[in-house]
């Protein structure tokens, strides 16, 4: 057994590997029967929020601050939407996009648990607020990324300019891996949903796998690889298309 002083979470100034054995679970503020743990947040110096929700069967989410939109996926058991006039039912690998201000209610029809990405929206002069998107990333295909079909990319939002956020899952077959240390604007949450690797953070390096949790800063050099025998799949958000002198960008 690992010693209790000991973990694999390292909290850097442009980046974080939080693992699963550093987790705290808390009652989530104006959730129900629902306890959260909050992976990123402001607080460490990101530009958004991502959290997991673990919900007992019956439990109720609760609203997204005001001009905040969120961006939920459920990992395992079932959950009710309502928004829009329309009822979904929804299980493991479904997710939504809310975007702010929209009426709506969240509830498990079992114990479930999801991965929340929310940010505070920022808007563009004569450009529409996103429609809410009810989807499920099975019905996703992945495409090959920059021609390898070894590692592929489901885009889960809309590549439009309405979007401030992006969230996609990449999945590497065993051997794959990014074809070159990235360096960018955009910040990135990212959950592994599945399998194993090692992630090339800013200088150090970080043997990752199911669960653990990044947060990669704008420009923090970044790069990833499969090793194992199985794929290695992540969930990861993005901010896109905002110039960056715009306020919230």
């Amino acid at each position: 057994m690992p010693h209790p002083g000991l973990t694999r979470t390292r909290i850097a100034r442009d980046h974080a590997l939080i693992a699963p054995d550093s987790h705290v679970e808390a009652p989530l503020p104006r959730w129900q029967g629902t306890q959260g743990v909050i992976l990123i947040s402001p607080t460490l110096g990101s530009r958004f929020t991502q959290y997991l929700a673990l919900m007992e069967k019956g439990a109720i989410a609760g609203p997204q601050m005001a001009g905040a939109e969120r961006f939920f996926y459920i990992l395992e058991g079932e959950i009710h939407l309502e928004a829009e006039g329309e009822d979904f039912s929804m299980e493991a690998g479904g997710y939504a996009y809310l975007p702010p201000g929209l009426p709506h209610r969240l509830g498990a029809l079992s114990k479930a648990r999801l991965c929340l990405f929310e940010r505070l929206y920022c808007a563009v002069p004569r450009q529409d607020v996103p429609n809410l998107i009810v989807r499920r990333q099975q019905d996703i295909e992945g495409e090959p990324f920059l021609g390898d079909e070894d590692a592929r990319l489901q885009t889960l939002l809309p590549d439009e300019p309405a979007f401030d956020m992006a969230v996609n899952r990449f999945t590497f077959q065993p051997g794959a891996a990014l074809p070159y240390v990235e360096s960018h604007i955009m910040e990135h949450g990212l959950l592994m949903v599945a399998g194993q690797g090692v992630y090339r953070l800013s200088d150090s390096w970080y043997p990752v796998s199911e669960g653990d949790v990044i947060w990669m800063a704008s420009y923090c050099p970044q790069w990833f690889a499969c090793h194992g025998k199985s794929p290695a799949t992540y969930l990861y958000y993005k901010d896109v298309h905002r110039d960056p002198l715009q306020p919230g960008a």
